[in-house]
């Protein structure tokens, strides 16, 4: 069985068990649909507030344990931006220093030949 055909019979289950349990099978064709915009609304509008409201909380709560642990205020992912900077910097200039090498090293066989 596909991953698409085992989603679809996953999601056919859970629709299956939401009828069954608040009784929308015996509702009108009106009322299934104002059932189901209201339950879309609902997942619509909770699954918005964590893709934009979860990752500032998340932050915000490493900052705090951030406090509670070492007790000096300080910003997480100003302290994670300089760390990837440090590493870059240093990186690049490793490859600038063996990038010279090579071309210190290629001028001296072009010299010897």
């Amino acid at each position: 069985m596909s991953p698409i055909e085992s989603f679809s019979k996953w999601l056919q289950l859970k629709i299956y068990q939401v009828e069954v349990t608040f009784s929308v099978y015996i509702f009108t064709p009106l009322e299934k649909f104002i059932f189901w915009s209201v339950a879309f609304l609902l997942f619509a509008l909770t699954f918005i507030a964590v893709v934009l409201y979860l990752p500032r909380h998340t932050l915000f709560l490493a900052n705090r344990a951030w406090f509670y642990i070492n007790g000096d205020s300080v910003d997480v992912l100003e302290v994670a931006k300089e760390a990837v900077q440090t590493l870059a910097h240093h990186t690049a200039a490793a490859a600038t220093s063996s990038s010279l090498t090579t071309v210190a090293t290629a001028a001296g066989m072009v010299k010897e030949l």
